[in-house]
């Protein structure tokens, strides 16, 4: 899976979190539960939905690694291999 088709995926996944924010348009480097104005338990589904998608376990201790869109592309890169 190429860098592109995972960033693809987390800005689909956060769109699906929150539809009323066109997740394309924000920040990488921003913190997405600010950007994006969700919750602890919207985090937590994001992270299931890239679970399911992408087949990667996220274990808790591991979260705050995908704070941003950046954060995020480049953990699931090395977990996708």
């Amino acid at each position: 899976m190429t860098e592109a088709d995972i960033r693809a995926t987390v800005i689909a996944e956060l769109g699906n979190i929150a539809p009323e924010t066109d997740a394309s348009t924000i920040d990488p480097h921003a913190d997405l539960r600010e950007a994006l104005d969700i919750d602890s338990l919207d985090f937590l589904n994001f992270i299931a939905a890239v679970h399911k998608k992408l087949g990667v376990n996220v274990p808790e201790s591991d979260y705050a690694k995908l704070l941003t869109i950046k954060d995020a592309v480049s953990y699931l890169m090395q977990k996708t291999g």
